[in-house]
């Protein structure tokens, strides 16, 4: 992996490059809930992969109006994101300009031939949930795997589970542009990354967390699974004491007509 940020590194007694002095500079801790705006290229090809920033997005003709564009937030060191991208983040400082290359081992790793498989037709046309969709170059899942359809003749189709980038080496353009501080705010923003939802009621007694669950989560599948995980995430990168999901359920208001 190779990074570029914009200054401040120094050599060392090896005459290599490494961090500031700490007293000069602000890094990211492990557990640190940041937004961060970035553009991804494959090196090779220059190809812009995906961005949060819609400019950009607009700029390399990769524009999704139904998309909204916005910082990605992330738990450093948390292993949410590639391994190269979760070293630079540790050595990073908010509101700074980096370019990194990630090469693949640190990215999404080498391409694996033994992951490029060939099936009967017959096989593939049993296992999609409409045929009609199938296209060379398209997603297909198989035996609850995904991969890429890349050739299909003669009875006989080849399907690719690689990552679609394995092998590529990759590019970030990224800049942390805010750091949650606020203790309120991480419990908000990790509620958030976990479900998707901003409309919990969180309260503080010292170091004991209350959330009140909005009615509706009770038809949330994924819910029951979700909390324990978060009970995890909560203590681990917040340090919370005692955790209370709490339910409330009002009354249904009866018309009249009732």
């Amino acid at each position: 992996m190779n990074s570029y940020p914009d200054d401040g590194h120094r050599l060392n007694e090896k005459g290599e490059a490494g961090r500031p002095d700490a007293k000069e500079a602000n890094y990211m801790d492990n557990g640190a809930i940041v937004h961060i705006d970035y553009d991804l290229y494959e090196v090779d090809s220059e190809r812009l992969i995906e961005t949060t920033r819609e400019d950009v997005a607009k700029e390399n003709d990769i524009f999704d109006e139904n998309r909204e564009y916005s910082p990605m937030i992330t738990v450093v060191g948390d292993g949410r994101l590639i391994a190269g991208f979760e070293a630079s983040l540790s050595d990073a400082e908010a509101e700074k300009d980096y370019e990194i290359d990630i090469e693949a081992p640190d990215a999404y790793g080498e391409r694996d031939a033994s992951l490029v498989e060939t099936i009967g037709q017959n096989v593939l046309m049993r296992s999609v949930r409409d045929p009609n969709m199938l296209a060379i170059g398209a997603p297909v899942e198989i035996g609850g795997r995904t991969g890429v359809l890349q050739f299909l003749s003669a009875g006989r189709a080849r399907i690719d589970y690689n990552h679609p980038l394995a092998g590529s080496t990759l590019r970030y353009n990224y800049n942390i542009v805010k750091v949650v501080e606020d203790r309120k705010e991480k419990v908000e923003t990790l509620l958030k990354m976990n479900t998707g939802r901003d409309d919990f009621q969180i309260d503080f007694e010292k170091d004991d967390l209350t959330v009140t669950l909005p009615d509706t989560i009770a038809y949330d599948q994924n819910w029951s699974y979700a909390k324990f995980s978060l009970v995890r995430t909560l203590r681990d990168h917040i340090g919370v004491g005692t955790i209370v999901f709490r339910e409330v359920h009002e009354p249904r208001a009866v018309s009249e007509e009732e």
